[in-house]
């Protein structure tokens, strides 16, 4: 059999944070973003949890080609545009929308022989001083775009660098709001933190939304609020087993290094998960874990292939333990708890989306399709 740890992708927790999104701007309409393949999930593992969305957003044109073979024939958005100009004939040939952010898209669109006009995305830097135009050239760069017979339909797009925090969003709509004023075209603003936490606020309708992190039941601002606060439910799940279970005597150390000594008698599992795994090895002594649905802490370094766990809740709960013992490192048990990958994160000092796309190639990836 295959080495007990697999990763398990629920459809109907995509579903349902996709609907909890609609809940939130019931007129936008909705990307779900699947860059990075679906933030690790696999395209093709998200894609029936996903496609009652209006659009998919991506980086790929290799994935982009992913969502065509898969049947989809509605918008796909490139979110940084295209990388160079032969990249415009497959735009053209599959149908992608395309982010346009500095000059050098401009020309290679100019220089484009096509048919088909094009349908763009201008990005401006509102503040976030990643891609775009300022807006002090915005509207030039819209006035050479809409003159260019290549071009169809200009909308208009920026990205918020604080939805998530308090300095919130206010002042790049204010510099937004300006620089488009009278400009037609329709907006895409909201990002998943915005989405969620300032839908009944902004000022600038968002005919497009674009959710990323969301769909995957990862809360966007944790931890000043979890999923489950946000009603979001998890999407991945990892999970293995029980390899063996070590009794520890008062000074008894157990992993590399030596980092947890015992200083009382305790059972320790050892897990089938590490690094190599995508577990993050910065996860240190007390980063929760479930074992058989129940929580409990993990023990010391996180090596290659194994991490261990301290069982004692366990004996405490009078829950069973033993060699293939099921182990949820986030997501949902087979008992019912779950455990948010934001926590999981958080004791690795990184956030949820480092954790979903770093899951390794050898770990076997199953879909559940039942109900959440």
């Amino acid at each position: 059999m295959p080495r007990p740890i697999q990763a398990t992708v629920h459809t109907a927790a995509l579903q349902h944070n996709l609907a909890r999104v609609r809940q939130s701007v019931p007129d936008a309409r909705v990307w779900a973003v699947v860059k990075a393949n679906a933030y690790g999930h696999g395209i093709e593992r998200v894609f029936e949890g996903l496609r009652g969305a209006d659009g998919f957003a991506l980086l790929d044109l290799a994935e982009a080609e992913r969502v065509r073979r898969l049947g989809w024939r509605g918008p796909i958005l490139l979110l940084e545009g295209v990388f160079e100009p032969r990249d415009l004939e497959l735009c053209s040939r599959l149908d992608l929308w395309h982010a346009v952010h500095c000059d050098e898209q401009i020309d290679m669109l100019a220089a484009h022989k096509t048919q088909q006009p094009q349908r763009v995305f201008l990005k401006m830097n509102s503040g976030m001083n990643r891609l775009g135009f300022t807006p002090e050239r915005y509207r030039s760069a819209w006035t050479r775009l809409n003159a260019l017979p290549q071009v169809d339909e200009i909308s208009l797009m920026t990205h918020f660098s604080d939805a998530d925090g308090p300095r919130g969003i206010a002042h790049q709509e204010e510099v937004f709001l300006h620089a488009t004023a009278d400009l037609p075209g329709e907006r895409s603003l909201a990002n998943s933190a915005a989405t969620l936490r300032h839908a009944d606020s902004a000022r600038i309708k968002s005919d497009w939304v674009r959710p990323g992190i969301v769909l995957y039941g990862s809360a966007p601002d944790f931890p000043e609020r979890s999923a489950a606060d946000w009603g979001l439910q998890p999407t991945l799940t990892l999970s293995s087993k029980l390899l063996a279970v070590q009794s520890l005597q008062p000074g008894d150390s157990v992993g590399y290094g030596s980092r947890f000594v015992a200083e009382q008698p305790l059972r320790v599992g050892v897990a089938a998960c590490g690094y190599a795994d995508g577990y993050p090895r910065l996860c240190d002594t007390g980063t929760p874990v479930l074992v058989n649905g129940v929580r409990t802490r993990l023990l010391g370094r996180v090596s290659m292939d194994m991490l261990m766990l301290d069982l004692t809740p366990l004996e405490q709960a009078g829950v069973p333990f033993g060699f293939g013992s099921e182990v949820t490192l986030w997501g949902r048990s087979s008992q019912g708890s779950s455990l948010s990958i934001d926590e999981v994160a958080r004791a690795a000092g990184t956030v949820g989306y480092e954790l979903m796309c770093a899951v390794a190639q050898r770990v076997n990836f199953a879909v559940d399709e039942g109900s959440p």
